[in-house]
């Protein structure tokens, strides 16, 4: 793609930068679930609207005490003193690293957001292959190799970012897959920063079993959840951080919130209340998220069956809003269409489609492979009212909007067969 190139949605993302300097680019965000506010939750924040002053860093006693509510129910026991809250995952996580120090390892793909924190602090960003059954983590032989040759090149490899419920192939590790990816950062001698922002967003809960690398490390991984990944919207920005409960945790945590200090990375005071009460996922909170969930799983299911019929592929999806399609095997097709790389290909299939459809190159994936993700919800109608429809459906894909959308992405794709 030609520099300052915008046609279509997602050339949005590519502004011409000043004369002399390298194009200014807009990452893709978290797919948005499409739904309205719940409204216990605009209740709560509306009640707290007065409240003038923001958290302190790393967030107030209630909102950490929440937060260790929500990991219990999860396995995970943890004390308030381990826990720190900010405005957002991406705050939090630039916290986080700036506080250890160290290269970074991550995943190929990974999240959008991730390589930019580790580039941001002049760290190096090492991307290791995930294994052919699933994204999110590093395949483990492929781990060690790579920390080997980046400390013989003189690297200084410290920390491995990896997901348990992934952006962007939707997958979720298996426990055997995990359980070999955290032995194999414990023998490198690497700190396990695990991002569970959409663990509760899993379609199917009770035949997908979740792990977390702190039950596995408890003295050596933090976990990361974002809340707008199942229990906020993403207006509301709030994310919470569990450490180590170790004496190395405890320097950990208080180092990021000197970050979190330095950088003004503190919670407003009327999210924090609102964010509390969703962590505490009370019945329309956790009903809400669980239905949610199962709205996205269904329509993803459908998206991934009109993929396949085309011949794309793509990993069934598991977990989230979007699955992760690879249409190279649709190459010849698209380059009738003068598409040769992702980048083109998010400009061209996102015009088609009316949405954004980010490419693989956001994800640190290879520029040549033609993969992109697709984002559920935009297929669930365009007004908030036709997406409340499709939550409250017994089977959403026979709803019109619903129906209209997935027959045009089918019919995107058939008109690329040979």
């Amino acid at each position: 793609m030609a520099e300052g190139k915008t046609e279509g949605l997602a050339g949005l993302w590519h502004r011409p930068a000043p004369e002399g300097r390298g194009p200014v680019r807009y990452g893709p965000p978290a797919p948005e679930p499409g739904l309205p506010v719940l409204p216990e939750l605009t209740s709560v924040l509306a009640a707290a609207a007065d409240r003038p002053a923001p958290e302190p860093p790393g967030g107030g006693q209630s909102l950490r005490e929440a937060a260790c509510r929500h990991w219990a129910r999860r396995g995970l026991p943890t004390a308030p003193e381990n826990v720190a809250a900010g405005p957002g995952a991406p705050a939090l996580l630039l916290a986080l690293l700036g506080a250890y120090g160290g290269d970074v390892l991550l995943p190929r793909p990974c999240p959008a957001w991730w390589t930019p924190q580790v580039r941001l602090l002049g760290r190096r960003a090492y991307h290791v292959p995930t294994p052919a059954e699933c994204g999110g983590v590093p395949d483990p032989y492929a781990l060690l190799e790579t920390v080997r040759r980046i400390r013989a090149e003189g690297g200084d490899p410290q920390v491995l970012l990896l997901s348990v419920a992934d952006d962007p192939t939707a997958s979720v590790p298996p426990p055997e897959m995990l359980r070999e990816a955290c032995e194999a950062a414990e023998a490198a001698g690497l700190f396990v920063v695990s991002d569970e922002s959409w663990r509760d967003t899993v379609h199917r809960p009770h035949d997908t079993l979740v792990l977390s690398p702190a039950e596995m490390l408890p003295d050596r991984a933090a976990v990361l959840v974002d809340l707008a990944g199942a229990l906020l919207p993403a207006g509301w920005p709030a994310a919470v951080v569990r450490f180590p409960g170790t004496p190395s945790g405890t320097w950990l945590r208080a180092r990021t919130l000197d970050v979190l200090t330095a950088t003004g990375a503190l919670v407003a005071g009327p999210v924090a209340v609102a964010a509390a009460h969703a962590l505490d996922e009370t019945d329309a909170v956790a009903g809400r998220a669980y239905a949610a969930a199962a709205l996205h799983g269904a329509v993803a299911a459908a998206a991934h069956r009109e993929l396949l019929a085309a011949g794309a592929l793509a990993r069934p999806p598991q977990a989230g809003r979007h699955l992760y399609a690879d249409l190279t095997p649709l190459r010849a097709g698209l380059a009738r269409h003068g598409v040769a790389d992702a980048m083109e290909l998010e400009d061209w299939l996102g015009a088609r489609l009316g949405t954004p459809t980010p490419g693989g190159q956001r994800f640190a994936d290879e520029l040549g492979a033609l993969r992109v993700r697709l984002s559920t919800g935009p297929l669930l109608g365009a007004t908030p009212q036709e997406r409340l429809t499709a939550l409250g459906a017994r089977d959403p894909l026979t709803l019109p909007q619903v129906r209209g959308a997935l027959d045009r992405l089918g019919s995107v794709l058939a008109g690329l067969a040979d």
